[in-house]
């Protein structure tokens, strides 16, 4: 008997449902992300050719503003809430609940160790507001940066070793501020030192544009 051939159907796949899972996770992430807070203060980095750029993770990050205040800034919640905590007990801050986490879930933090707790309870207008972002003192008669980087450094766990030490200053930052910082660094014995800067183009005719052009070169091929 000659094989009975069954009738081809095409198949029919309905993505109504993949589409309504897909815009369920958008809005889930839409709603539920948190953007990163603005920092306290507003830097114009000078420019340089380096092309390295500011890692995401373990990093200590120091800013310096025009008129040469410092601000602390460390990536990771976790590692953040154990540096407030180590604070609170060794300084007897008397921080709150909702004190630590706005440390831990604020910006960089630029005040004497001493406004501390007046500092993470009030708003960001209102710190600007009550004079507040007066930065970390780094002169030689109270030098708390040494203590920002140490406990920066405790909270890491034993993962310190991989740290990098950035330094974001403006461009028209003072050099004495700039020195009294380096000084610190090395009296702590940390030798290498990050600088954050824009990107410009290398100069024609350096190496480093000889490097660019060579590129862009084989870019086009």
């Amino acid at each position: 008997m000659p094989k009975v051939k069954m009738p081809r159907k095409s198949t029919a796949i309905d993505m109504t449902a993949m589409c309504d899972v897909a815009f369920l996770l958008l809005t889930f992430f839409m709603l539920a992300t948190k953007f990163k807070p603005d920092e306290p203060v507003t830097v114009v980095t000078p420019s340089s050719i380096n092309t390295t750029l500011l890692p995401d993770s373990d990093v200590l990050l120091f800013t310096v503003d025009k008129d040469g205040r410092v601000f602390f800034s460390m990536d990771g919640q976790a590692k953040r809430k154990k540096m407030i905590e180590d604070l609170n007990t060794q300084f007897k801050l008397g921080l709150t609940d909702k004190e630590v986490k706005s440390f831990v879930t604020g910006a960089s933090v630029g005040t004497p160790i001493k406004d501390l707790k007046t500092y993470l309870s009030v708003s960001e207008d209102e710190r600007k507001k009550q004079g507040l972002d007066k930065g970390i003192p780094t002169d030689s008669a109270n030098n708390e940066l040494k203590t920002w980087i140490e406990y920066g450094m405790a909270a890491q766990g034993g993962n310190f070793n991989k740290l990098k030490y950035c330094i974001k200053a403006d461009n028209a930052t003072p050099y004495p501020k700039i020195k009294e910082i380096l000084d610190t660094f090395k009296e702590k014995h940390i030798q290498k030192l990050n600088l954050v800067t824009n990107l410009k183009a290398a100069p024609p005719g350096t190496a480093a544009w000889q490097e660019e052009q060579g590129g862009a070169h084989g870019k086009k091929e």
